[in-house]
This record gives C-alpha cells, structure tokens and sequence, in this order.
C-alpha cells in the first residue's frame, strides 16, 4: 500500500506489497537484434493523490517529475540493447509531424487499454482466443516510413499516493477489520504497460503489463524498477506450427 510521505499514520497499517508482470507476444516473435532502429515513443505518465473518496487527482509536478526519471531510466536500459536506438522525450524528436504523433500516442492508449481488458482482466473475445493479434494499422507504418525505425516501444505509466483523508479512512476500517468487518479501501496502485510495435506491419508484437502497490516513480529508484520490470526481460512468442507462415 502506497502512501504521501507526509502521513505517519501508514505505518500503523500493515498490508501486503505485491508487484506482478504478465507478458504477450506474437507467434514467431523473436526480440529485436542485430542492426534495427528502434525509437523509444514518448513516455505516457500520469500521477496523482488518491483522495478519500477513491479518485485520482492528477498532480503536474509528480508526473513531471517522474517523467524526466522514467526517460533517463530508459536512456539507460536501452542503452545495453544494441541496435540504433532513439529515446524521443518529445513528439518533435520522434522526427515526424507532432499532431500525428499525438494521434499514434492516443491510438496505441486505446489498444493498449483494450489488450489489458481483454487478455488481463478476464473479457476474453472469442475471435482472439489463444491468439496474440492487435494492431495500429496504417497509422503506424506511416509513422515507420516517415521515421525510418523498424519499432517503436511505448510506455504507459499511471502512479497514484494515498492522501490524508485515504488514510484515515483506511485506518478506520482497518480497525473494523480487528472486529470481523473487514472492507479495505485500497490504497495508491502503480499500473504500467508497455508495447512493442512492428512499424513495418503495424503489429503490436509484444506488450507486457505491470501492477504494484509499492514504489514511486517521482524518484530515480522506483523508475527504474518499473522499466527494467516491464523490458529487462523481453521474452520470445512461440514457435509458429509446422506448416504456418508467419508474416515478417
């Protein structure tokens, strides 16, 4: 359970920190090596106080803050990768018109959200069962022509710290916990997920999620362990069945 700082109270709470990832990819995916160019997209963060009645309120300065950590974590990580790799901390640096980029950045948060409703919270669609098959189409091999990359990798990152009123809220039902009625409200969660796209064919052919109610992203530390949670371990998709082609 994550907490501001300036709230003393959370240490008389005791609740169990979990952090788990999950990642899909596409039959035949293989991680990117050799000579490719990949662009790094611009890091899609946003983080917020919890209030006692359970929204977010979005807070300029943390997600600032937490975006200069995430892109230098990032400079970081990649930096090992091979390859020629581009970490853009605008839209003007990905090298196309910004509206459009703008445009991809909102496509891929759409399919981003549905990959995680449909194939992490349970709402399985028929029509993609046992298949990893998600795309942004023309958008993005537009995109890829216009760049020159062969990928591009987005990263999403929501980051929420319980306020005062949370708190205080979670300690009164804490207490009711003590007597059998136990409601908790939850405290600050950190979500992220990040996709890699063939800019050749538009694919997303790999996404890995990630959900902890420890950490913090407004610091050096807790950034990078959400980056090398979501990318140190970019695993392969399965081998394709005998006789199966799959499109490179």
């Amino acid at each position: 359970m994550k907490f501001n700082n300036s709230v003393v109270i959370a240490s008389a709470i005791i609740l169990s920190a979990c952090t788990s990832t999950k990642q899909y990819s596409d039959i035949g995916f293989r991680p990117p090596a050799g000579s490719y160019k990949l662009i790094v997209m611009r890091p899609d963060i946003s983080v917020g106080l919890l209030t006692a009645g359970g929204s977010v309120e979005r807070r300029d300065d943390w997600t600032d803050q937490a975006r200069g950590n995430i892109l230098a974590s990032l400079k970081d990580q990649q930096s090992t990768r091979g390859g020629a790799i581009k970490v853009a901390a605008t839209r003007e640096e990905t090298g196309a018109d910004p509206r459009s980029v703008a445009d991809l950045d909102s496509l891929h948060a759409v399919v981003g959200n549905s990959i995680r409703a449909h194939k992490y919270a349970g709402l399985k669609l028929p029509t993609k069962e046992g298949r990893f098959d998600w795309t942004l189409g023309q958008p993005a091999i537009d995109f890829g022509k216009t760049t020159g990359f062969d990928y591009a990798l987005f990263l999403h990152v929501e980051d929420s710290f319980a306020s005062t009123g949370r708190v205080a809220l979670q300690a009164v039902a804490f207490m009711g916990c003590m007597v059998a009625i136990c409601i908790m409200p939850a405290g600050g969660q950190q979500a992220a997920f990040a996709s890699l796209v063939d800019l050749h064919t538009g694919q997303v052919v790999w996404f890995n999620q990630l959900q902890s109610s420890v950490g913090d992203v407004r610091t050096a530390e807790g950034a990078n362990k959400v980056v090398s949670g979501l990318l140190d371990n970019m695993k392969p998709g399965a081998d394709p069945k005998p006789g199966v082609k799959v499109a490179s």
